[in-house]
């Protein structure tokens, strides 16, 4: 039974996505801390405050699903960056392809959810 967001698997899937980059993020040179890391960091973020805060919203048809489309947007805004970072040689290709493939399932599932919301 869905009582808060946190109950949501999208939530759950698209939190951990943002702790699993923060902890990779660890390892970029320092010199990336303000640029690369900053950006890739907040754009996964937003992902599941987008969640949390369209869930609070729901009762407003439209409310919820702009946050479901912002949470889109910053899903594939975070798989820019993560190209970035591949190309930067920052990451391994097997890094790169699990989170590339996590936020490609996280997507699939906001637009799951954006489009059948009421089931929920």
């Amino acid at each position: 039974m869905i009582k808060t967001y946190k109950d949501l698997k999208i939530y759950q899937a698209s939190y951990n996505l943002a702790m699993e980059i923060f902890k990779t993020c660890g390892k970029f040179p320092k010199e990336e801390i303000y640029s690369l890391t900053n950006q890739l960091v907040r754009s996964s973020r937003t992902i599941p405050a987008n969640i949390a805060e369209g869930w609070a919203k729901r009762r407003y048809e439209n409310v919820f699903i702009k946050h479901l489309t912002d949470a889109i947007g910053s899903c594939e805004e975070t798989k820019v960056w993560l190209d970035f970072a591949k190309d930067c040689k920052y990451l391994t290709k097997e890094e790169y392809s699990k989170l590339l493939s996590n936020c490609d399932e996280i997507g699939t599932m906001l637009f799951s959810l954006a489009n059948n919301w009421k089931k929920f």
